[in-house]
């Protein structure tokens, strides 16, 4: 099934998020809160606040820290944060999917467009470019051979997936990535990184020299404390 490495690139996005320790503490806390304040604060029936949990366990992020996010949800709070999702051009014409939570929407365009456009982008329309991405559901599973994943292949509903070093990757519809979570953890596999993520239809090759100016606006863009994730079509090593 795979045969392409979008797990690379997944991991250039994560280790760029992990340097920015602090940074990413502030948006997991800012993805628990609004998801408890849309979806309640009851875990079972909340799949996002679900996710976002996860994240921040993945993140160490205190437990303390974790329940007063929650508990501000409940309460009464003047945090108004609008989920935007922006999209635009890279450098070589890369497309760019841009995940922010805002409280205020001028700063944010102000901020991403000069982002862009110091490297060589642009911001797009609506709908300029999701259509080069798809919504999939992504976790790992350690020490498990592609031999061990096709056991279980009948119990479970992967779209894809691709081994990397003695773990497995797998791709799933993003309503079926706790199902299919919790199904590995009763089989006594472990688990990590599972997430919802935009991903790429078909990606771009790049140079070197292109690649490190890919790498330095996902960088500046991931510093900006509005934004949530971000997506690129380009290939990198």
């Amino acid at each position: 099934m795979a045969g392409h490495s979008k797990w690379a690139n997944i991991q250039h996005r994560k280790k760029a998020q992990d340097n920015k320790r602090g940074k990413t503490f502030t948006k997991v806390i800012r993805e628990i809160t609004v998801a408890a304040k849309m979806g309640g604060t009851d875990v079972s029936s909340n799949s996002r606040l679900r996710l976002a949990l996860s994240k921040a366990n993945a993140a160490n992020v205190p437990k303390d820290t974790v329940k007063r996010a929650i508990d501000k949800a409940s309460g009464q709070n003047n945090d108004n944060f609008e989920e935007i999702t922006y999209e635009g051009y890279g450098p070589k014409g890369i497309a760019v999917i841009i995940e922010c939570l805002t409280d205020n929407k001028n700063r944010t365009v102000s901020d991403l467009r000069h982002a862009l456009t110091k490297h060589g982008g642009s911001l797009g329309t609506n709908g300029s470019v999701s259509h080069l991405f798809r919504k999939v559901g992504i976790m790992k599973l350690l020490n498990v051979t592609e031999d061990d994943l096709l056991e279980h292949m009948d119990f479970v509903d992967i779209e894809d997936f691709e081994m990397i070093d003695a773990d497995c990757i797998i791709f799933t519809k993003p309503n079926e990535l706790f199902n299919t979570k919790k199904y590995f953890e009763s089989k006594t596999v472990q688990v990590a990184d599972e997430e919802i993520i935009m991903d790429a239809l078909t990606t771009i090759e790049m140079s070197k020299d292109d690649e490190e100016q890919i790498s330095d606006l996902s960088s500046k863009i991931e510093e900006l404390d509005d934004v949530q994730n971000v997506y690129m079509n380009a290939s990198l090593s």
